[in-house]
Protein backbone atom coordinates (compact mmCIF):
# COMPACT_ATOMS: atom_id res chain seq x y z
CA UNK A 1 0.00 0.00 0.00
CA UNK A 2 1.38 3.38 -1.00
CA UNK A 3 1.66 6.28 1.48
CA UNK A 4 -1.14 8.09 -0.42
CA UNK A 5 -3.51 5.19 0.01
CA UNK A 6 -2.63 4.93 3.66
CA UNK A 7 -3.55 8.61 3.98
CA UNK A 8 -6.85 8.09 2.18
CA UNK A 9 -7.88 5.43 4.64
CA UNK A 10 -7.79 7.98 7.50
CA UNK A 11 -10.89 10.09 8.28
CA UNK A 12 -10.53 13.52 6.79
CA UNK A 13 -11.97 15.10 9.92
CA UNK A 14 -8.68 14.17 11.60
CA UNK A 15 -7.11 16.93 9.52
CA UNK A 16 -9.21 19.67 11.08
CA UNK A 17 -6.62 20.80 13.68
CA UNK A 18 -4.19 21.52 10.83
CA UNK A 19 -6.34 24.40 9.63
CA UNK A 20 -3.72 26.02 7.40
CA UNK A 21 -3.15 22.79 5.49
CA UNK A 22 -6.57 21.15 5.66
CA UNK A 23 -7.90 22.42 2.34
CA UNK A 24 -4.74 21.61 0.40
CA UNK A 25 -4.77 18.14 1.91
CA UNK A 26 -8.45 17.77 1.08
CA UNK A 27 -7.85 18.79 -2.54
CA UNK A 28 -5.13 16.15 -2.75
CA UNK A 29 -7.56 13.54 -1.40
CA UNK A 30 -10.18 14.52 -3.96
CA UNK A 31 -7.55 14.46 -6.70
CA UNK A 32 -6.58 10.92 -5.72
CA UNK A 33 -10.18 9.69 -5.62
CA UNK A 34 -10.97 11.17 -9.01
CA UNK A 35 -7.72 9.88 -10.52
CA UNK A 36 -8.57 6.39 -9.35
CA UNK A 37 -12.22 6.28 -10.35
CA UNK A 38 -12.79 8.75 -13.22
CA UNK A 39 -11.58 7.35 -16.53
CA UNK A 40 -11.79 8.50 -20.16
CA UNK A 41 -13.93 6.45 -22.52
CA UNK A 42 -13.37 6.00 -26.24
CA UNK A 43 -16.44 8.13 -26.96
CA UNK A 44 -14.88 11.15 -25.25
CA UNK A 45 -17.04 10.97 -22.14
CA UNK A 46 -15.32 10.78 -18.76
CA UNK A 47 -16.89 7.91 -16.85
CA UNK A 48 -16.91 6.88 -13.20
CA UNK A 49 -16.00 3.47 -11.83
CA UNK A 50 -18.97 3.51 -9.46
CA UNK A 51 -18.88 -0.22 -8.67
CA UNK A 52 -15.19 -0.16 -7.73
CA UNK A 53 -15.58 3.04 -5.73
CA UNK A 54 -18.54 1.69 -3.78
CA UNK A 55 -16.65 -1.54 -3.10
CA UNK A 56 -13.81 0.39 -1.43
CA UNK A 57 -14.65 1.24 2.17
CA UNK A 58 -11.55 3.46 2.30
CA UNK A 59 -12.56 5.47 -0.75
CA UNK A 60 -16.17 5.79 0.39
CA UNK A 61 -14.91 6.99 3.76
CA UNK A 62 -12.56 9.45 2.11
CA UNK A 63 -15.40 10.95 0.06
CA UNK A 64 -17.65 11.26 3.11
CA UNK A 65 -14.77 12.79 5.05
CA UNK A 66 -14.08 15.32 2.29
CA UNK A 67 -17.71 16.44 2.41
CA UNK A 68 -17.62 16.68 6.21
CA UNK A 69 -14.53 18.88 6.03
CA UNK A 70 -16.06 21.05 3.29
CA UNK A 71 -19.07 21.66 5.55
CA UNK A 72 -16.80 23.41 8.06
CA UNK A 73 -15.63 26.02 5.57
CA UNK A 74 -16.89 29.57 4.98
CA UNK A 75 -17.25 30.23 1.24
CA UNK A 76 -18.79 33.66 1.91
CA UNK A 77 -15.36 34.80 3.10
CA UNK A 78 -13.46 33.35 0.13
CA UNK A 79 -12.15 35.26 -2.90
CA UNK A 80 -14.25 34.70 -6.01
CA UNK A 81 -12.19 31.97 -7.68
CA UNK A 82 -11.72 30.08 -4.44
CA UNK A 83 -15.45 30.18 -3.77
CA UNK A 84 -16.21 29.06 -7.34
CA UNK A 85 -13.84 26.10 -6.92
CA UNK A 86 -15.28 25.28 -3.49
CA UNK A 87 -18.90 25.17 -4.65
CA UNK A 88 -18.03 23.21 -7.80
CA UNK A 89 -16.09 20.59 -5.86
CA UNK A 90 -18.82 20.33 -3.24
CA UNK A 91 -21.54 19.90 -5.86
CA UNK A 92 -19.61 17.16 -7.63
CA UNK A 93 -18.67 15.36 -4.42
CA UNK A 94 -22.29 15.38 -3.24
CA UNK A 95 -23.51 14.12 -6.61
CA UNK A 96 -21.02 11.28 -6.50
CA UNK A 97 -22.11 10.41 -2.96
CA UNK A 98 -25.79 10.43 -3.91
CA UNK A 99 -25.18 8.05 -6.81
CA UNK A 100 -22.78 5.82 -4.90
CA UNK A 101 -25.19 5.52 -1.97
CA UNK A 102 -27.90 4.26 -4.32
CA UNK A 103 -25.77 2.43 -6.88
CA UNK A 104 -26.54 0.50 -9.06
CA UNK A 105 -28.92 2.84 -10.87
CA UNK A 106 -29.43 3.40 -14.59
CA UNK A 107 -29.79 7.16 -14.27
CA UNK A 108 -29.49 9.78 -11.57
CA UNK A 109 -33.09 10.66 -12.39
CA UNK A 110 -34.12 7.33 -10.86
CA UNK A 111 -33.12 8.68 -7.43
CA UNK A 112 -35.94 10.66 -5.86
CA UNK A 113 -35.66 13.79 -3.77
CA UNK A 114 -36.71 13.31 -0.16
CA UNK A 115 -37.62 15.49 2.79
CA UNK A 116 -39.31 18.19 0.72
CA UNK A 117 -42.96 19.22 0.33
CA UNK A 118 -44.82 17.30 -2.34
CA UNK A 119 -43.93 18.40 -5.81
CA UNK A 120 -44.03 16.29 -8.99
CA UNK A 121 -40.38 17.22 -9.55
CA UNK A 122 -39.31 15.32 -6.46
CA UNK A 123 -39.99 12.08 -8.30
CA UNK A 124 -37.34 12.86 -10.92
CA UNK A 125 -33.82 13.16 -9.57
CA UNK A 126 -32.29 13.92 -6.17
CA UNK A 127 -31.62 17.60 -6.69
CA UNK A 128 -34.04 18.92 -4.07
CA UNK A 129 -32.90 16.74 -1.16
CA UNK A 130 -31.01 18.85 1.38
CA UNK A 131 -27.66 17.14 1.75
CA UNK A 132 -25.22 19.42 3.55
CA UNK A 133 -25.14 22.42 5.87
CA UNK A 134 -22.92 25.30 4.79
CA UNK A 135 -22.60 28.37 6.99
CA UNK A 136 -25.76 27.38 8.86
CA UNK A 137 -27.89 26.76 5.77
CA UNK A 138 -29.10 23.28 4.88
CA UNK A 139 -28.60 22.97 1.12
CA UNK A 140 -29.59 20.79 -1.81
CA UNK A 141 -27.84 20.39 -5.14
CA UNK A 142 -30.40 22.78 -6.64
CA UNK A 143 -29.59 25.31 -3.91
CA UNK A 144 -25.89 25.10 -4.74
CA UNK A 145 -26.25 25.40 -8.50
CA UNK A 146 -29.32 27.56 -9.04
CA UNK A 147 -29.55 29.62 -5.85
CA UNK A 148 -25.84 30.11 -5.23
CA UNK A 149 -23.48 29.52 -8.14
CA UNK A 150 -25.47 30.81 -11.10
CA UNK A 151 -26.67 34.07 -9.51
CA UNK A 152 -23.41 34.72 -7.64
CA UNK A 153 -20.87 34.12 -10.38
CA UNK A 154 -22.99 34.86 -13.46
CA UNK A 155 -20.63 32.77 -15.53
CA UNK A 156 -21.92 30.23 -18.06
CA UNK A 157 -18.93 28.06 -17.27
CA UNK A 158 -20.71 27.00 -14.09
CA UNK A 159 -22.38 24.44 -16.35
CA UNK A 160 -18.99 22.96 -17.25
CA UNK A 161 -17.84 22.88 -13.65
CA UNK A 162 -20.70 20.93 -12.06
CA UNK A 163 -21.54 17.40 -13.13
CA UNK A 164 -24.89 15.62 -12.95
CA UNK A 165 -23.56 12.06 -13.40
CA UNK A 166 -24.99 11.70 -16.89
CA UNK A 167 -23.61 11.01 -20.36
CA UNK A 168 -25.22 14.20 -21.65
CA UNK A 169 -23.53 16.37 -19.05
CA UNK A 170 -20.20 18.12 -19.58
CA UNK A 171 -17.45 15.82 -18.36
CA UNK A 172 -16.74 15.50 -14.69
CA UNK A 173 -13.41 17.25 -14.23
CA UNK A 174 -10.85 14.59 -13.25
CA UNK A 175 -9.21 16.75 -10.58
CA UNK A 176 -10.32 19.04 -7.80
CA UNK A 177 -11.05 22.53 -9.07
CA UNK A 178 -8.55 25.04 -7.64
CA UNK A 179 -8.56 28.82 -7.61
CA UNK A 180 -5.07 29.12 -9.09
CA UNK A 181 -5.91 27.15 -12.24
CA UNK A 182 -9.66 27.79 -12.38
CA UNK A 183 -9.87 30.12 -15.39
CA UNK A 184 -7.74 27.98 -17.70
CA UNK A 185 -9.38 24.73 -16.65
CA UNK A 186 -12.91 26.10 -17.03
CA UNK A 187 -12.03 27.23 -20.54
CA UNK A 188 -10.58 23.80 -21.28
CA UNK A 189 -13.72 22.11 -19.97
CA UNK A 190 -15.91 24.41 -22.07
CA UNK A 191 -13.90 23.75 -25.22
CA UNK A 192 -13.95 20.00 -24.65
CA UNK A 193 -17.73 19.98 -24.39
CA UNK A 194 -18.56 22.46 -27.14
CA UNK A 195 -16.42 20.51 -29.61
CA UNK A 196 -17.84 17.12 -28.64
CA UNK A 197 -20.88 15.94 -30.64
CA UNK A 198 -23.06 15.98 -27.52
CA UNK A 199 -22.26 19.66 -27.06
CA UNK A 200 -22.96 21.02 -30.54
CA UNK A 201 -23.46 19.26 -33.86
CA UNK A 202 -24.15 20.80 -37.26
CA UNK A 203 -26.28 18.21 -39.04
CA UNK A 204 -25.80 17.25 -42.69
CA UNK A 205 -28.66 19.55 -43.68
CA UNK A 206 -26.95 22.51 -41.99
CA UNK A 207 -29.21 22.70 -38.94
CA UNK A 208 -27.65 23.07 -35.50
CA UNK A 209 -28.45 20.60 -32.73
CA UNK A 210 -27.14 21.51 -29.29
CA UNK A 211 -27.04 20.00 -25.85
CA UNK A 212 -30.12 20.76 -23.79
CA UNK A 213 -28.15 22.82 -21.26
CA UNK A 214 -28.08 25.57 -23.90
CA UNK A 215 -31.89 25.39 -24.01
CA UNK A 216 -32.69 24.89 -20.31
CA UNK A 217 -30.29 27.64 -19.23
CA UNK A 218 -30.39 29.84 -22.31
CA UNK A 219 -30.43 32.93 -20.07
CA UNK A 220 -26.89 32.05 -18.96
CA UNK A 221 -25.73 31.93 -22.58
CA UNK A 222 -27.00 35.30 -23.75
CA UNK A 223 -30.75 34.66 -23.55
CA UNK A 224 -31.37 33.75 -27.19
CA UNK A 225 -30.04 31.68 -30.08
CA UNK A 226 -27.62 34.42 -31.06
CA UNK A 227 -26.15 34.37 -27.57
CA UNK A 228 -25.80 30.60 -27.61
CA UNK A 229 -24.05 30.78 -30.99
CA UNK A 230 -21.70 33.48 -29.73
CA UNK A 231 -20.78 31.25 -26.81
CA UNK A 232 -20.25 28.20 -29.01
CA UNK A 233 -18.06 30.16 -31.43
CA UNK A 234 -15.94 31.39 -28.52
CA UNK A 235 -14.83 27.82 -27.80
CA UNK A 236 -15.25 26.15 -31.19
CA UNK A 237 -12.22 24.54 -32.79
CA UNK A 238 -11.61 25.50 -36.45
CA UNK A 239 -13.68 22.65 -37.93
CA UNK A 240 -16.75 23.44 -35.83
CA UNK A 241 -16.27 27.18 -36.21
CA UNK A 242 -16.36 26.83 -39.99
CA UNK A 243 -19.63 24.92 -39.77
CA UNK A 244 -21.14 27.43 -37.35
CA UNK A 245 -20.34 30.35 -39.65
CA UNK A 246 -23.41 29.59 -41.75
CA UNK A 247 -25.72 28.90 -38.79
CA UNK A 248 -28.13 31.55 -37.49
CA UNK A 249 -30.47 29.60 -35.21
CA UNK A 250 -30.63 26.53 -33.00
CA UNK A 251 -32.84 23.86 -34.53
CA UNK A 252 -33.00 21.24 -31.79
CA UNK A 253 -31.58 20.14 -28.46
CA UNK A 254 -30.94 16.72 -26.91
CA UNK A 255 -29.70 15.25 -23.65
CA UNK A 256 -28.72 11.74 -22.54
CA UNK A 257 -29.58 11.00 -18.90
CA UNK A 258 -27.84 7.61 -18.89
CA UNK A 259 -25.51 7.28 -15.90
CA UNK A 260 -21.88 8.11 -16.74
CA UNK A 261 -20.81 4.66 -15.56
CA UNK A 262 -17.94 2.67 -17.01
CA UNK A 263 -18.69 -0.34 -19.17
CA UNK A 264 -19.03 -3.60 -17.19
CA UNK A 265 -15.49 -4.50 -18.22
CA UNK A 266 -14.18 -1.11 -17.09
Amino acid sequence: MTPRRTFLALPLVALLPRASHAQADADDVLDALLARHVVPHADGVMRVRYAAWKASAADMGALHGWIALAATRRPAAMPRNEAFAFWSNLYNALTLKVVLDRYPVRSIRDIRSTGVPFDPRQFIGPWRTRLVTIEGRRMSLDDIEHETMRPTFRDPRVHYAVNCASIGCPNIWPRAWRAATLRAELDAAAAAFVNHPRGATVLPDGRLRVNSIYHWFKEDFGGNDAGVLTHLRLYAAPALAAQLAAVATVADHVYDWTLNDVAPSG
